[in-house]
C-alpha cells in the first residue's frame, strides 16, 4: 500500500522535458553491464577513517598482497627451526 504523498516536488526540470511523453525506455537496461564493472566493498566506520579515499585501500591492499607472498608458509618450515628451548 502507497502513501500518498500531499507535498508537491519542487521539480526544477524544464518543460521540455517531459518523461511522460517518452516511450520505449526499459527500466534498469544496463544494469547487469553496470554490475559487471563494479565492486562496492563496505568498510567499517573505523577502517573508513583510516582509509579516506579508495586509491589508500588499493594502495594498502596491494602492499598487503607483496608481504603475503614473500612469507614462506609455516608448513615449509624445516623442523629444525622450531626446536624446544630447554
Amino acid at each position: 500500500m502507497k502513501m500518498e504523498n500531499n507535498h508537491e516536488l519542487e521539480d526544477e526540470l524544464r518543460p521540455e522535458y517531459d518523461f511522460s511523453k517518452m516511450t520505449g525506455g526499459v527500466r534498469g537496461k544496463y544494469v547487469e553491464r553496470y554490475r559487471e564493472g563494479t565492486n562496492v566493498v563496505l568498510l567499517d566506520p573505523g577502517v573508513a577513517q583510516a582509509f579516506p579515499a579508495s586509491d589508500a585501500v588499493n594502495e594498502a591492499l596491494r602492499m598487503l598482497m607483496q608481504i603475503s607472498q614473500r612469507q614462506k608458509p609455516i608448513t615449509a618450515l624445516e623442523p629444525n627451526s622450531q626446536k624446544s628451548k630447554s
